[in-house]
């Protein structure tokens, strides 16, 4: 018989609780979400990226100088060593950003000018520097990618609207701006998700802290976490393409067996919070823009599914029509995700590291039962 006690693990460790953190309250019974405390509505309502990052990394809201100072340094690390962007000009123009990412942010360790220390402080710097850093390298390769000129940021921008400056070419008009302003708050934590897990798992190693944020991009890559809302505006298109009945269409593939992506959460039992304002996004950029069909088709399958599977969107469904309306490629859904969660990402392998232990869970074995033995080859 196995010497370990069995101990029924759930698969995907689902309720399990893996560590003790301050930065990020959900209750998925109330569809509650709350950085620091903070509800994320108040946050959405109110706050700025910048301020969220500054709750996430510091604890505590800043005051106006500490706002101001934390603006200017993000503005200060807002640049790219030339051989990174040289880098970026040889990824082969069919990679998927993500993929690219990955290997950029891995690829920025070399040039940073605290590469070798792991303390707190010189963290909380990498945290700053790798945030307006991953902005630059999303935008920067999608204009290469389409044969255009890097552009170069606006000092004087928030990081919201320099980002859609450095992707689209443009300034954004205010709609824009604070629609992926709050794009980005929304999408800044969610506790120990499959990424921020990853990435605290890899910090809790004594990595450094752009091997935790590259670990943790690999797992936002898959479908089943950041790659959700790309697919939601797959169907989308689809839709649109074929002159489609939303509802029909989504019909047909529930009649195929087929999950519809950007419905129900492992941990929300309720509305996913974050979705209610992406909604309201979706339509007040679709209406702003004059073209608010994207909103429509949403709308309609947000309803059936709701009426027929009682299932809420979550923060992914209208992610999709919002990003798309803001100039996003699909592609860069994705991307732009981990332009938000890098501030998450590195609060907590900033936490992790304060009061580390390397993480080793156990596993239920639940293979053939000990002792077995080796048998020769000629009586096999």
């Amino acid at each position: 018989m196995s010497s370990l006690t069995t101990t029924n693990a759930p698969k995907g460790l689902e309720g399990v609780v893996a560590t003790t953190s301050s930065i990020c309250f959900i209750d998925g019974e109330r569809g509650v979400l709350a950085y620091r405390g903070i509800d994320i509505h108040e946050l959405a309502d109110n706050s700025t990226f910048e301020e969220t990052c500054y709750l996430l990394w510091f604890g505590k809201l800043p005051s106006r100088a500490e706002l101001k100072d934390l603006r200017e340094r993000l503005g200060e690390e807002r640049k790219l060593d030339a051989s990174i962007i040289h880098r970026l000009q040889l990824a082969p123009k069919h990679a998927l950003p993500m993929d690219v990412l990955r290997t950029i942010v891995s690829a920025l360790s070399f040039y940073d000018p605290e590469e070798k220390n792991n303390d707190r402080a010189a963290n909380l710097h990498k945290a700053i520097r790798l945030t307006s850093q991953i902005a630059m390298v999303v935008a920067a390769y999608d204009r290469i990618r389409k044969g255009k000129p890097v552009v170069e940021p606006d000092r004087t921008l928030s990081h919201a609207a320099n980002f859609l400056l450095m992707l689209n070419g443009t300034p954004p008009s205010k709609t824009a701006e604070r629609a992926l302003d709050i794009a980005l708050i929304l999408h800044a934590d969610h506790e120990l998700n499959a990424s921020t897990f990853a990435a605290r798992v890899t910090a809790a190693t004594l990595s450094d802290m752009h091997s935790a944020v590259t670990s943790a991009i690999g797992a936002l890559k898959g479908p089943l976490h950041g790659g959700a809302n790309e697919a939601v505006f797959k169907i989308l298109m689809e839709i649109d393409r074929d002159g489609a009945d939303p509802v029909e269409y989504v019909k047909g593939m529930l009649g195929q067996k087929k999950k519809v992506p950007g419905f129900g959460h492992r941990v929300y039992h309720t509305e996913d919070p974050r979705a209610t304002h992406l909604r309201t996004m979706s339509r007040d950029l679709g209406n702003s823009s004059g073209n608010p069909k994207w909103f429509e088709y949403s709308r309609k399958i947000e309803e059936f599914i709701r009426a027929d599977k009682k299932l809420n969107a979550n923060v992914d469904f209208y992610s999709a029509s919002t990003y798309h309306t803001l100039g996003i490629d699909v592609d860069l859904f994705t991307p732009v995700f981990a332009v938000s969660r890098i501030s998450g990402w590195t609060a907590h392998v900033i936490e992790q590291l304060d009061d580390n232990r390397l993480i080793r869970p156990r596993a239920d074995y639940v293979g053939p039962s000990y002792p077995q033995h080796w048998v020769a080859m000629e009586k096999r």
